[in-house]
């Protein structure tokens, strides 16, 4: 079967369900929503409703990023919670599965890397926002009905898994490496209770209004695990000078010590800050590795790609820094 006819088999699927939810409403085509990394992404109409779609691409199992019926349980195990997220209103397990979520209003805008005409004001009321909304994230019942939440992740679990991303990278793209992983190897902090963590927190993958945090999106990695690794990975985007070539200053910004205490709400200091921030910049400096190999051996061409050594070596030396 083609990759044309599995679209548009999917297409009419979408259409039957959403039919069914709004009788005699006239539902509209499926339109490819751009800037998606993990499945397939669309938007379509019933009636004066909006909806999301996310569907496993024809043809790719339904694992990792493409598993969207994991991320629908997730959405689903947040419903109602003091966490926004989109509401669920369809899930099809019928390969290849999809389900559709209610379209949420806002932008998701990183300020320190994105083009944008956000006022400084209301960047730095929305990190501001969005870690109370990561604390709130971190109180929720990961024994919730129907999230099926996997084998929790431990500091040595986290540490392990970026290092082995790291090493992939050629050596001369990740320049004192070797020895940040030693470092962060020698003083695996114990783990605290674990917690649902969404794997990707920062403000490019929350939608917001104004000041206000309407939805958090992109559940491709959410997992359990220790909150230090959300919240080392969140302050993060914090300062532009974490990125060299990349990010562009924000005036007014809050910076790691305001967030944390933002997320902390009165509560104690979370011991071993340190290890995790220099965990989130190991794990940057991976990805970006990563993605700077795949475009120099031709399997994804992307010459913007170029612009990440200076970032990447920054956020090694940084992470040392960090580790004393």
């Amino acid at each position: 079967m083609s990759t044309a006819t599995r679209g548009t088999q999917l297409a009419a699927r979408v259409r039957e369900h959403l039919a069914r939810h709004h009788p005699g409403a006239p539902v509209g085509e499926l339109t490819v929503l751009p800037g998606g990394h993990s499945g397939l992404t669309y938007s379509v109409t019933a009636g004066d409703a909006r909806y999301v779609i996310k569907a496993v691409p024809p043809g790719q199992r339904p694992v990792g990023r493409n598993d969207v019926l994991r991320q629908a349980r997730v959405l689903g195990a947040l419903a109602g919670s003091t966490v926004p997220v989109p509401g669920v209103v369809a899930v099809d397990e019928t390969e290849p599965a999809w389900f559709a979520m209610d379209f949420a209003p806002g932008e998701a805008v990183e300020p320190v890397l994105d083009e944008h005409e956000v006022p400084a004001a209301t960047a730095r009321a929305r990190m501001l926002e969005i870690a109370a909304v990561l604390r709130r994230l971190h109180t929720t019942d990961v024994d919730t009905p129907g999230l099926g939440a996997p084998a929790p992740l431990d500091a040595a679990g986290e540490l392990e898994r970026w290092s082995r991303t790291l090493h992939a990278v050629p050596a001369e793209l990740r320049p004192g490496g070797e020895e940040l992983l030693a470092r962060l190897a020698d003083d695996v902090p114990q783990s605290l209770p674990p917690v649902l963590l969404h794997g990707d927190f920062r403000l490019g993958n929350v939608l917001c209004a104004d000041e206000r945090a309407v939805a958090v999106v992109d559940w491709e990695i959410w997992s359990v695990g220790d909150p230090r690794i959300d919240l080392g990975w969140f302050l993060l985007f914090a300062d532009h000078r974490n990125f060299p070539r990349l990010g562009h200053p924000v005036p007014g910004l809050p910076g790691e010590t305001e967030l944390m205490d933002t997320y902390r709400d009165g509560r104690p200091d979370l011991p071993a800050m340190d290890w995790f921030r220099a965990l989130g910049r190991m794990k940057m400096a991976a990805i970006m590795g990563h993605n700077l190999r795949r475009h120099r051996e031709g399997k994804h061409h992307d010459p913007d790609q170029e612009r990440l050594p200076p970032t990447i070596a920054a956020m090694i030396r940084t992470a040392r820094d960090i580790l004393g």
